[in-house]
């Protein structure tokens, strides 16, 4: 079986918001607060009966009749609270034997000040957008009878090879697919109210869940 490489854990938090933090030097610095909630380990997946090697993280609890009823089950089988929010990470197999069900993940080995981390989120949903804002296309003319002002154009030619390639930048739908911002540096991390500050803007909207992860490449 190939290795998975570049396994890393995950924390799972909730955006609040962005706001300014000041540095002990006086900066002011634009940060998001991430509400951090307890990431409990939910399940094992070994190679010998799943054919990989990942732990599940729950977070964020609900109240039962917003769950259905597999995942309820299945959470009080293992007498786990109602965590709403699932997620499998990827392990190396040697390192199963360090987790344990209802485990709780320690997310101060991840979110340590001034080192840099990954941000994993739904993006916000712009509905149904024209090529001019979707993909950056240049506008037609504004002079008198000109039909192109904000239309794709043409987009296959009639003759060779006379059919419009796959792939083509086509109006469609803009946002709520998953984004992943790289090298996000961590300013502070409040173990007490369980909230992290992260430099930088992250991905979806306030309220919704996202996932941070160390970092692999490492830039100022």
């Amino acid at each position: 079986m190939t290795k998975v490489a570049h396994t890393r854990e995950e924390v799972i938090g909730k955006k609040l918001g962005m706001m300014q933090h000041f540095t002990s030097e006086g900066e002011a610095v634009p940060v998001t607060v991430i509400e951090l909630s307890e990431n409990i380990i939910t399940d094992i997946k070994t190679p010998e009966k799943h054919g990989y090697a990942a732990i599940q993280v729950g977070s964020f609890t609900k109240k039962e009749k917003a769950l259905n009823k597999p995942k309820l089950g299945n959470l009080k089988k293992k007498n786990l609270p109602t965590l709403s929010f699932l997620k499998e990470v990827r392990i190396q197999p040697e390192e199963l034997k360090n987790y344990k069900i209802a485990e709780k993940l320690d997310p101060t080995k991840i979110l340590v000040p001034n080192e840099y981390v990954d941000v994993i989120g739904i993006s916000i949903g712009k509905g149904f957008q024209g090529m001019v804002r979707l993909h950056n296309k240049s506008r037609g003319f504004k002079s008198h009878g000109s039909k192109s002002y904000r239309g794709p154009g043409s987009i296959g030619g009639h003759t060779f090879p006379g059919r419009v390639f796959p792939g083509k930048n086509m109006p469609s739908r803009m946002g709520n697919e998953q984004v992943c911002v790289k090298n996000l540096k961590v300013v502070e991390l409040d173990k007490d109210k369980g909230l992290v500050f992260i430099k930088g803007a992250v991905p979806g909207k306030e309220g919704s869940v996202i996932r941070i992860r160390q970092s692999i490449k490492k830039w100022n």
